[in-house]
């Protein structure tokens, strides 16, 4: 065979000339025994030419659409972990020392939230509503079911509970704030006194965020309603821990440890407070974004927590509570906005139950919630994913068609 040079196609790969020839005279070569060896190769088919190609590298294959979905056993991956959520008793009944008219246990878990394939939630979450000891700016959207209360505490909190359903109140003794009122620890008290006479719901005793002075007004009221196993909210990292600790101890109360969304800080709060505190008397409240505003970071924040306490880590074992009402802040909950985000009456609740329920799938035991309608809704879902039952889905299958 004469010598031809060799010349290059666009792709790139040198094929001698009498090869070419060959293509061109006879346009198909049979090769045997040919190895080809290449690290990538790309397909090219002209427009149209893959109509003729596929039903010949598919052979007599059907080129029809699937018309079923293949159906399969399903069996959910079961995980055992080798530590549990510490179990934490909020109220006391007569019988155990204290005047509410029922007690809660947070915690518990033994596997992530709602992995009812492993095993039962042990407790459902609470729901607590939030009450202020003094007027507060409120969205249109709450201050429209409570307008009526706002001026009495303790009406506000009967209200909460016997209407809206809450599993326990709230009280934020915000009026003791020294660039507020300056109320005395003796005032807040006395408030503490009309509400604990109002409803016989577990209370938590929430402060005004001035670490010298929450301290005085939760040591007055702890030992005032000693045996009452009040949640007092909250211990921080600026506070006299140890002084805090031991009054919660000595009266028995139960206390909610607070940090920002870090864990090596909930980890340290946690340690210095077991010196002077049981386990079981300890929440943890790693603090809430609100949708639009961080909920996905504080979302992983205590998906990261629940799980750690689960596989071992007891610093972290303890129950989570979420100030859910931070949902409030965000002022798409509240803003007048175009009109397809209308009515604002309807979208200020949803943002603060979409808020709940992402928490909810995190781990959440207690949440500290707002608006009467976020309430009942949560109340319900909670009931529906704690009933152990199988839920019917043949009611779902044909979703799209189903009108409003």
């Amino acid at each position: 065979m004469p010598h031809h040079n060799k010349k290059e196609d666009n792709s790139g790969i040198s094929l001698n000339p009498d090869i070419l020839e060959l293509l061109a005279k006879f346009q198909e070569i049979e090769i045997e025994d040919f190895e080809l060896e290449v690290g990538e190769m790309e397909l090219i088919f002209e427009p149209g030419m893959a109509r003729r190609i596929l039903p010949k590298l598919l052979g007599k294959r059907s080129l029809t659409k699937p018309v079923n979905i293949l159906k399969t056993e399903f069996f959910p991956p079961i995980e055992s972990y080798s530590g549990k959520i510490v179990e934490v008793k909020l109220g006391a009944t007569k019988s155990e020392g204290g005047s509410r008219g029922r007690s809660f246990v947070v915690g518990g878990e033994t596997s992530p939230a709602f992995y009812s394939f492993e095993t039962m939630l042990p407790h459902p979450p609470v729901l607590t509503l939030d009450v202020f000891d003094m007027k507060v700016p409120l969205s249109k959207a709450v201050k429209m079911h409570v307008r009526e209360v706002v001026d009495d505490p303790a009406a506000w909190a009967k209200l909460a509970v016997e209407k809206f359903g809450a599993d326990m109140v709230t009280i934020h003794l915000i009026s003791i704030d020294p660039l507020l009122k300056d109320a005395t620890p003796k005032d807040a008290v006395k408030t503490v006194e009309e509400i604990a006479q109002a409803v016989d719901v577990p209370l938590v005793i929430g402060g005004c965020g001035d670490p010298i002075k929450d301290a005085d007004v939760f040591e007055e009221i702890a030992e005032t309603f000693a045996g009452e196993r009040f949640l007092i909210s909250s211990i921080t990292q600026d506070m006299d821990v140890e002084r805090c600790a031991k009054f919660v101890k000595k009266n028995g109360h139960a206390a909610l440890s607070f940090t920002p969304m870090d864990l090596n800080l909930a980890r340290e709060l946690n340690r210095r407070m077991y010196d002077f505190l049981d386990k079981k008397d300890i929440v943890m409240d790693l603090t809430t974004a609100a949708l639009g505003y961080g909920l996905d970071y504080a979302f992983t924040n205590m998906e990261r927590a629940r799980l750690a306490g689960l596989m071992g880590d007891t610093e972290l074992a303890h129950p989570m509570s979420s100030g859910t009402t931070n949902a409030w802040a965000a002022r798409e909950a509240w803003l007048k906005m175009s009109q397809e985000w209308e009515p604002r009456e309807l979208r200020g609740p949803l943002w603060e139950l979409t808020t709940a329920l992402t928490l909810l799938l995190a781990g959440v035991d207690l949440f500290m919630m707002m608006h009467p309608a976020a309430v009942k809704t949560l109340k319900d879902i909670v009931k529906n994913l704690t009933l152990g039952k199988k839920a019917d889905s043949e009611k779902y299958l044909d979703w799209i068609l189903i009108k409003s």
